[in-house]
């Protein structure tokens, strides 16, 4: 796992540039702690950057990597995992290829030189890179089919320039820093559209798409989509397909020459990848490692709620002691979560104020804890959107609602349309920005890309939406979460529930598969229930954890106080700072704790990334 970067120009010589680049590349340094490299195209018309985090290969495998082909160079800087790499590197040799590495970066590259970019059709993984064909003076950048890895890029006058991160396009002199309407539309919407970046001129690379790059301009096409296909399978073999992939998916992410371990949450999802993780490893003669997240005091005075119905810990110590974990806890408490420079680490990690409050930060400083044991980190994310995990997926109102059904009030959304944001955001920039039309909009679009199949009925469509809009939106988002604070601090999380197959799989299945026995996640549960105590495969869903403890909401009420002395401060030309003074004043309001992380995230980001805001 690595941060890339690179920069293209048709009409000048980059080698006189390398400042530049070596500013761009730097500021991926927290995603590849381990090395750093640099390469220029002899004819000056590629430069390539990269930060490596080191997991397979140590001692090989330096990017960025070249292979000298009669016609030219190529060049590659790739970040990710290939988890089908020896398999792919055996074919290779059968075809005449001779490798002088033993990771995936080699694999990925001398892919490319026998298929061309349909190399990115045959990786099973997590992925985004660059290679610079001197053949043709031309540049392809691949990402993953589910958008696990980020990747961005932005147009020059004569060329382009990349980089996993925003950040690093930023970091180029010729970058724009501006941030326009609609770019404030899809941070306060609550909705991850894909290509978007936020920036005014800025494009994010879609999931599942190659974009190419030369003199002539830039070009993408898809070469994955999620279809909808005839589930062959009844039930009984479902459940047995599903097991299947789930072993070979977790066996294949647990391959590293870094040590590696567990996200723990006494969940279903976590709990299965563990309980499968152990197993594994146990017949290799080692124990997994697992680590979950706890705040202070809090598993004596829990107080449940809608979302989180019972604490975390009491489960997760069952799946440690059942499946004989190494386990750690780590626990945090009100004043490292209130910390003003850990939210601006947030910020820096995430270079947009699209967070989701306490939780941002908890995720940050538990990434930041594990690395100090371990490099890789295996992750239960997107079962609830590949499985049905959601109220919204059992919900025909939400699923009606004609709008995202997370965002739907039979979700429990605001019913006035303006998001998590409405009462915090100053009310003309509300009415310029319109939310609820572009709510709309993305809405449609995102409709109009699912399959359906001859015969369905209404409520089989309306189902097969929801699956959709869940894999393609809403888990970007939490991905995107994942990657950013997980790299921040230099720790690779992989996410089995990710893979493609699994994916395909499951999204095609019947409803009433996914449901068969009344509850979320049927198919799942009965896939690796055997696996897991009684109490965790039967445990009714709760959330990632939020902390609960009054000095939270007292440290923010605090900076935000802080905040109005400085009514000079850009943050006011979005925020409503009569609604400001209102909720440091009446802290026990509904919805004051997460408006008040709102503002706070929007003025560090301002502090920090400076942009240019364009409020016309």
């Amino acid at each position: 796992m690595c941060g890339i970067t690179g920069w293209v120009a048709f009409d000048r010589d980059l080698r006189q540039e390398t400042g530049a680049l070596a500013a761009m590349t730097a500021t991926m340094s927290c995603r590849g702690p381990d090395a750093a490299g640099t390469w220029v195209d002899p004819r000056g018309r590629a430069a390539l950057g990269h930060r490596r985090l080191a997991v397979l290969d140590l001692e090989g495998s330096t990017q960025p990597m070249t292979l000298d082909v009669p016609g030219g160079t190529l060049a590659l800087t790739y970040s990710g995992e290939v988890y089908n790499y020896a398999e792919l590197r055996a074919e290779l040799r059968r075809r005449g290829h001779d490798f002088r590495t033993t990771g995936d970066t080699e694999v990925v590259l001398r892919g490319y030189l026998e298929w061309g970019e349909a190399v990115a059709e045959r990786l099973n993984g997590m992925y985004a890179f660059a290679v610079w064909d001197a053949r043709t003076q031309r540049l392809v950048l691949v990402r993953d089919r589910m958008g696990v890895k980020p990747l961005y890029y932005e147009s020059t006058s004569d060329g382009v320039l990349f980089g996993s991160e925003p950040k690093a396009l930023l970091a180029h002199p010729e970058a724009g820093r501006e941030v326009g309407l609609d770019g404030l539309r899809e941070l306060f919407a609550f909705v991850k559209t894909p290509g978007h970046a936020v920036w005014a001129g800025m494009r994010e690379v879609r999931p599942g798409t190659v974009v190419t790059v030369d003199a002539r301009g830039s070009r993408e096409h898809a070469y994955w989509s999620l279809k909808t296909v005839a589930h062959p399978d009844d039930r009984a073999e479902s459940i047995a397909r599903v097991r299947d992939l789930l072993t070979d998916i977790v066996t294949r992410q647990l391959i590293a020459d870094v040590p590696r371990c567990l996200l723990l949450s006494g969940g279903l999802d976590s709990s299965a990848v563990t309980a499968l993780a152990a197993r594994e490893l146990a017949g290799h003669g080692e124990k997994v490692h697992s680590f979950s997240v706890d705040f202070a005091s809090q598993s004596e005075t829990y107080v449940p709620d809608a979302a989180r119905p019972t604490p975390d810990a009491p489960y997760v110590r069952e799946v440690a002691a059942h499946v004989g974990s190494v386990h750690t806890e780590i626990v945090l408490d009100a004043g490292a979560m209130a910390d003003p420079a850990v939210r601006r680490a947030v910020i820096e990690a995430r270079d947009v104020p699209a967070g989701t409050g306490d939780t941002d930060v908890s995720l940050y400083l538990l990434f930041s804890a594990i690395r100090k044991h371990s490099t890789v980190a295996l992750s239960g994310e997107s079962a609830d959107e590949v499985f049905g995990g959601y109220h919204w997926h059992r919900s025909p109102e939400a699923q009606r609602a004609g709008t995202f059904p997370w965002m739907s009030a039979a979700n429990g959304a605001p019913a006035n349309g303006q998001g998590r944001d409405g009462t915090v955001l100053r009310p003309e920039l509300l009415d310029l920005l319109d939310i609820p039309a572009y709510t709309r909009d993305r809405y449609a679009e995102a409709v109009a890309e699912v399959e359906h199949l001859p015969g369905d009925d209404a409520e089989t469509r309306d189902r097969r939406v929801t699956s959709y809009l869940g894999i393609t939106r809403f888990m970007r988002m939490l991905l995107d979460r994942k990657d950013r604070l997980s790299m921040a601090a230099g720790l690779e999380v992989r996410v089995p529930f990710c893979d493609h197959r699994l994916v395909e799989y499951v999204h095609n299945a019947p409803w009433t598969e996914k449901s068969f026995d009344g509850r979320e996640k049927s198919l799942l549960r009965a896939a690796a229930g055997d696996l897991l105590p009684h109490s965790v495969a039967t445990r009714v869903k709760s959330a990632y954890p939020s902390i609960q403890a009054a000095g939270y909401l007292a440290a923010l009420r605090e900076q935000a106080n802080e905040l109005l002395a400085e009514r000079h401060h850009p943050v006011f030309d979005l925020v409503n700072g009569a609604w400001l003074e209102t909720a440091v004043r009446e802290p026990g309001a509904p919805g004051v704790r997460s408006g008040l992380e709102r503002c706070l995230n929007l003025a560090a980001w301002l502090d920090l990334r400076r942009p240019r805001l364009l409020l016309s």
